[in-house]
């Protein structure tokens, strides 16, 4: 497991030398991205959201495309679209500015849910369906999408499908008064992310990405990841559980953080490392426990202080 951790460290250094002081945002996001899930970043404007999906991009030498979502963006906007050739009589597909590797959907919560629900299939299936031809995606695709969540007029807040569809999601959170103080530094002449390398290429990133199903994941963690998330369905706080594809993602995401650590199988502790990205977005909370402050987020943290976690897990299981 030596030379995928040594890759990944350099990219997990790479990407942190412009997200400063963010170091579990920025490993949850190398992890969504190692397993071909697409990542939903909610927080206020300003701390870097947008720099941390060009980062990854320009670490991996990956082409990047941006999306400012608006209210009169239209699906085609989106997908691409087919413009009539008069010099040879035909159709001909353009495509749209999904068909890349990094795609950041730049407050998505601010276009219509017409709009949001082009982005469905190529985020489940990995291919794009226009005026009934299918078109496939580029082999690395990952979706990279932010919203605001403190400023809703004007805005179309995602369905649970859609939530549903995104592998994680997270925040960066205000810097410490330290990393601050970096961060001006470091911006004081350029933006570091003008002179940030690549330390992958697409093909080694391709071939990280097919590490991570090698990841021995035991029985016994595969029977907590399934208690934790039955126990999602049946919390009297929580109107909506997560659903089997949530717990297929927390077993990936525990797989990717085993990759990055240099183990070839999951740990329980891994586990409660990425539970609250990967599943708490998935879940609805009754009327009763938003009344009083209590979120999502805070019932799998509780679910997870219940469940048995198991007494040792290893390779062999």
């Amino acid at each position: 497991m030596d030379a995928p951790r040594e890759g990944l460290s350099k990219l997990y250094k790479n990407v942190s030398s412009v997200i400063l002081g963010k170091k579990e945002p920025v490993l949850l996001s190398l992890v969504s991205m190692l397993c071909r899930g697409h990542l939903l970043i909610e927080d206020v404007p300003g701390v870097g959201k947008t720099m941390l999906a060009r980062a990854l991009a320009r670490s991996t030498s990956a082409d990047f495309k941006r999306l400012q979502c608006t209210p009169d963006m239209l699906p085609s906007d989106v997908t691409g679209v087919s413009i009539y050739n008069q010099k040879t009589l035909e159709f001909e597909f353009r495509p749209g500015p999904v068909f890349t590797n990094f795609l950041l959907a730049d407050e998505i919560n601010r276009t219509t849910p017409r709009t949001q629900s082009s982005l469905l299939e190529c985020m489940a299936e990995g291919q794009v369906t226009v005026e009934g031809r299918t078109y496939p995606m580029q082999d690395v695709f990952m979706v990279i999408a932010t919203q605001n969540p403190v400023e809703f007029a004007g805005t179309y807040p995602l369905p649970e499908a859609q939530l549903d569809r995104f592998f994680m999601r997270i925040n960066l959170g205000y810097p410490a008064l330290s990393d601050e103080v970096s961060i001006m530094s470091a911006q004081r002449e350029h933006h570091p992310i003008d002179s940030l390398q690549p330390v992958l290429d697409k093909q080694t990133l391709a071939a990280l990405q097919a590490q991570v199903s090698k990841v021995t994941v035991s029985e016994d963690v595969q029977r907590y990841i399934a208690e934790v998330v039955q126990a999602t369905r049946n919390h009297p706080e929580l109107e909506l559980g997560a659903s089997p594809r949530g717990s297929i993602a927390l077993m990936k995401a525990t797989q990717a953080v085993a990759l990055i650590g240099g183990k070839n199988y999951v740990e329980p502790q891994m586990i409660k490392q990425v539970a609250v990205p990967v599943l708490a977005h998935r879940l609805i909370a009754r009327s009763r426990a938003q009344s009083v402050g209590k979120s999502a987020e805070a019932v799998v943290g509780e679910i997870l202080g219940k469940v048995k976690v198991p007494v040792a897990a290893t390779a062999a299981g």
